[in-house]
């Protein structure tokens, strides 16, 4: 597929079937991350792949808000990638504290794009989730105190690979030409 049909395929998914993900598979999607760009090519990143059966429960069960239902279908995803950002280099701290910019940030999420974009390539669908017990999260992985986890993706064969058409704000209206 060409690159917009790649973009157009790529959604959140959240149901997934119950079905093994294969190491090849996430290593591709691991390879596609760390080849994004990064601010002074720093690359201020960790993914941690996440498929013991019992560790991935956990994962869950740190990504649900009870109250509000929030993530509830999280406990379907066999799959759970978590992307600790680490200290960036002192060339990008230096150029991020000078224009007030979270360049790590942005770098991050190049990374985790290019590994959600890699996954629809593979046939898997993925999820970004931003709610999660970060600090749990840290414990349960034992990542290191002075690193973020950002973001979790889930990752899995979709149980409906849908491709219908996106819904997006028009052209004109998120862009300008001057």
């Amino acid at each position: 597929m060409n690159f917009l049909e790649l973009v157009q395929n790529r959604k959140s998914v959240r149901i997934y079937l119950d079905s093994p993900v294969e190491t090849e598979k996430i290593s591709r999607c691991l390879e596609a991350a760390r080849l994004a760009p990064s601010a002074c090519n720093s690359q201020p990143w960790e993914f941690i792949v996440v498929t013991r059966p019992e560790q991935v429960a956990r994962m869950a069960s740190l990504s649900k808000e009870p109250l509000s239902g929030l993530n509830k279908w999280v406990d379907q995803a066999p799959v759970f990638i978590a992307v600790a950002a680490k200290k960036p280099n002192l060339t990008s701290q230096i150029g991020a504290a000078i224009h007030n910019r979270p360049y790590w940030l942005m770098d991050v999420g190049m990374a985790a794009e290019h590994f959600c974009l890699q996954a629809v390539e593979e046939g898997l669908g993925t999820c970004m989730l931003g709610w999660f017990d970060e600090k749990k999260v840290k414990a349960l992985l034992d990542i290191p105190r002075k690193d973020r986890v950002v973001l979790l993706i889930t990752l899995g064969y979709p149980r409906d690979p849908d491709v219908s058409t996106k819904t997006r704000k028009p052209l004109g209206s998120m862009s300008r030409f001057t």
